[in-house]
């Protein structure tokens, strides 16, 4: 494994200036290295889990850029806590623009490294964007389906009305004056958090406590961002990466595992369905005992995928 630098950049998109940490393998090469972008999940930071892995793909001999997007994090953008899927998608192009300036990075071998909820912005913005290489996703899912079904798929169609109601009210009020107002994404204790079951649990558990809290992670979403999110579908053009080839890392136990039939289906080959036996959704943020399968096997499908003129 190779040491790595880590430094601190910024670069735009659509007008707004976003904070990112680029990872550089430390042992000079004599020529351009090949480059991965990794974006964070809904709510998450760069401090976070896409830290995690890019400073493991830096270590295995990739540059990695992960980066806060737009409204959250030291990223620009008002209202805070806005997920905005469109900006998010911007976001991804626009960490693949700012790599293509860097000396060190060979612009013909970036690819793109999704989690959560940035693996359908991954796979959104992959779809029409040539520049990208390859794609992997973590845990990835359609933010817009689990708006609109629930994570895990059971959702009452009521629930997504009702928070329908509850964003046209509120875009209503800011027009009046009056704030837009945000939601909570996570249980107030651990208590609710048991009591909501799996995906609410270790939701809460990373998020709220030691083990994962940052101080500028998001705890709420605006209210306008519930129409944005719930008209979105990321995985809608997944078809369209191929020939470039797609690697999803599923855990078995995942409750927003039931997604993956239809994405896979409809994307094309190359692809690869890859299970981590006995690790849920959120076990793939920092759970040691599965991310070192983990990045092997990242570091096996980028080494593989990013060669000069793919």
């Amino acid at each position: 494994m190779e040491d790595i630098m880590k430094k601190d950049v910024t670069f735009a998109s659509a007008g707004l200036k976003l904070a990112g940490h680029l990872y550089l393998p430390d042992e000079p090469t004599g020529g351009k290295r090949p480059a991965v972008v990794v974006g964070h999940p809904g709510s998450g930071v760069k401090e976070q889990t896409a830290g995690l892995y890019a400073e493991r793909l830096a270590r295995a001999g990739f540059i990695a850029l992960a980066f806060d997007a737009a409204y959250q994090g030291e990223s620009e953008g008002m209202p805070r806590g806005l997920e905005d899927p469109a900006h998010r998608v911007e976001d991804i192009r626009a960490a693949v623009s700012f790599l293509t300036t860097r000396d060190e990075v060979d612009a013909e071998r970036i690819g793109v490294l999704g989690i959560c909820a940035s693996g359908g912005y991954a796979v959104t913005a992959a779809a029409t964007d040539h520049r990208i290489k390859a794609v992997a996703t973590i845990s990835g899912v359609d933010i817009g389906r689990m708006f609109r079904e629930g994570h895990d798929g059971k959702q009452d169609p009521a629930v997504l009305q009702a928070m329908l109601d509850a964003a046209a009210a509120a875009r209503t009020a800011e027009a009046r004056g009056e704030g837009m107002g945000s939601f909570p994404l996570f249980p107030e204790s651990e208590a609710q958090a048991r009591a909501g079951g799996r995906y609410a649990f270790e939701g809460w558990d990373y998020y709220c406590t030691a083990r994962g809290q940052h101080s500028r992670s998001a705890k709420t979403f605006t209210w306008n961002s519930v129409d944005r999110l719930a008209s979105f579908d990321g995985f809608r053009f997944i078809d369209l990466i191929a020939p470039r080839p797609l690697l999803m890392i599923v855990g078995e136990k995942a409750d927003t595992a039931y997604q993956m039939p239809y994405a896979f289906e409809k994307a094309r080959e190359p692809k690869e369905l890859f299970w981590v036996e006995g690790a849920s959704h959120v076990d793939l943020y920092d759970r040691e005992q599965y991310v070192p399968g983990v990045v092997t096997k990242l570091v096996d499908f980028f080494g593989k995928c990013l060669v000069t003129n793919t």
